[in-house]
């Protein structure tokens, strides 16, 4: 099923322009049918997943901790 650029920005949760520079920059594969670009929803499925999988574990508190910085100026 082939979508808008506005209908992929709102089933991913990112905007409009987010798409259009991936789509210009050749990053996402899309069709121009003359007036629209149309994209196929089903190769951004998982891709969605990811994104909610993500804001739920930044919601819950779940992100990894980054390690604490190695000083080297501690070293003689």
């Amino acid at each position: 099923m082939y979508i808008t650029i506005s209908e992929l920005a709102n089933f991913l949760g990112v905007s409009e322009q987010y798409l259009f520079k991936r789509i210009q920059n050749g990053q996402i594969t899309a069709v121009f049918d003359g007036s629209h670009y149309l994209l196929n929803k089903e190769q951004f499925k998982w891709h969605k997943e990811q994104l909610d999988l993500k804001r739920r574990q930044i919601i819950a508190g779940q992100e990894e901790e980054l390690p604490e910085d190695w000083d080297a100026k501690d070293e003689d």
